[in-house]
């Protein structure tokens, strides 16, 4: 069965929560202050597409793909990341709010995070290669067997990295975060 293609289309103001997102392919469209929370979005397939504005809070997203997709000031609260295809996701997040949300698993090489909130992320196992946390706040975010080998965290926050139990080569940290490399020795830095 084929799917349907939406292409270049804007989705301005709409509430998903009451009449559901069609299943198909979005191709080059826009999603503007949309409520998505709760909702299915499951097989469904965004490309070049961005959501600027929108709740996509606790969104089911079973094989859904996300290709050059960008989020912009948007509510994600407790997604899944790992149930999404991961062949060719490639997603960008700026200032939005992804607290409690899981990337467990999850290839994402080059990503940037920029003004992003990531608190209690769940990254374990992860591949982050030379992605940007730019001016990220990471309260309680869990790294296990994380690769972060040359990300950059310069201007994160609030991180806790254990560098025996995560590959961290070539990454940037700075002065006063990069404490949080120490964290698990429970020592105190005056």
């Amino acid at each position: 069965m084929n799917k349907e293609l939406i292409e270049q289309q804007l989705f301005t103001k709409q509430d998903y929560t009451e009449t559901p997102l069609s299943k198909g392919e979005y191709d080059t469209c826009n999603f503007r202050n949309c409520n998505f929370a709760g909702t299915d979005l499951s097989g469904i397939r965004f490309m070049d597409c961005t959501f600027a504005g929108c709740d996509l809070s606790n969104v089911k997203m079973l094989k859904s793909s996300f290709q050059e997709t960008i989020f912009k000031e948007c509510k994600m609260l407790g997604l899944h990341f790992e149930n999404c295809d991961q062949l060719g996701m490639t997603v960008r997040f700026e200032k939005c709010q992804l607290d409690h949300s899981s990337f467990y698993q999850v290839k994402l090489n080059h990503t940037v995070f920029l003004s992003t909130s990531l608190k209690e992320v769940d990254f374990t196992e992860g591949d982050l290669r030379n992605s940007i946390f730019d001016e990220c706040d990471l309260l309680d975010a869990s790294f296990d067997h994380t690769n972060l080998e040359r990300a950059d965290l310069s201007t994160a926050l609030n991180y806790s990295i254990d560098p025996e139990n995560n590959r961290i080569s070539g990454a940037k940290f700075s002065l006063p975060s990069v404490t949080g490399l120490l964290n698990k020795y429970r020592i105190i830095i005056q």
